[in-house]
């Protein structure tokens, strides 16, 4: 829970979150459903074709924060994420995400997979449409110890970075995958609602 400058108030459900994402095979619409789980967001999946409901739109620009979710496919976003990316130019152009809390997540079947290629795309295009982005500020789980269910073990520092094995269903997700999503969802929800309704000069 945060607490905006004039004092009022404000928890996860005062504020809206939207995620926008194309999930290729499911594992990152799981990897979506954990983000979601966390900030009490909507869903709003990309399809094959890489549209988005007509009613998406509104959506987000009526959302607080906006948190984009792509596969990482040959060292970067799907083309269906792309296709998306493209089109939101009408929103950039009218400013309609100007001062948006922004955060990303991404999946590959490798543990390297070039996924950070994937989370700086994000970061771009936050960055053009005039948006804040949100790292993730959960210290990797890089010691002898650590475990494959254990949070952030990618050890990703800007958003989320999960890997499924090229033959594994969703189901066979990493409990730390998801668990690290969840609580990017989280902290990303946290950030926003310090956001929503401060006035500007």
């Amino acid at each position: 829970m945060g607490r905006d400058t004039s004092g009022c108030t404000m928890t996860r459900s005062s504020i809206t979150t939207a995620i926008v994402y194309h999930s290729g095979y499911g594992h990152t619409h799981r990897l979506a459903e954990a983000v979601a789980e966390g900030a009490a967001a909507s869903m709003i999946p990309i399809d094959a074709d890489g549209n988005i409901p007509e009613d998406g739109w509104d959506t987000l620009n009526a959302a607080d924060a906006i948190i984009f979710g792509s596969p990482t496919y040959m060292g970067g976003p799907s083309w269906q994420f792309k296709k998306f990316a493209d089109t939101s130019s009408k929103a950039w152009f009218e400013e309609k995400w100007k001062n948006k809390i922004f955060g990303g997540f991404t999946n590959s079947a490798s543990l390297n997979g070039d996924k950070l290629n994937t989370l700086q795309y994000f970061v771009l295009l936050a960055g053009q449409h005039g948006g804040l982005w949100v790292s993730l500020a959960i210290k990797p789980a890089n010691v002898k110890a650590s475990k494959r269910d254990d949070p952030n073990r990618m050890g990703s520092y800007l958003a989320p970075m999960a890997q499924s094995d090229a033959d594994a269903a969703p189901s066979d997700m990493s409990d730390g995958d998801l668990e690290t999503a969840r609580l990017y969802g989280v902290r990303v929800a946290e950030i926003a609602s310090r956001f929503s309704g401060v006035s500007t000069p």
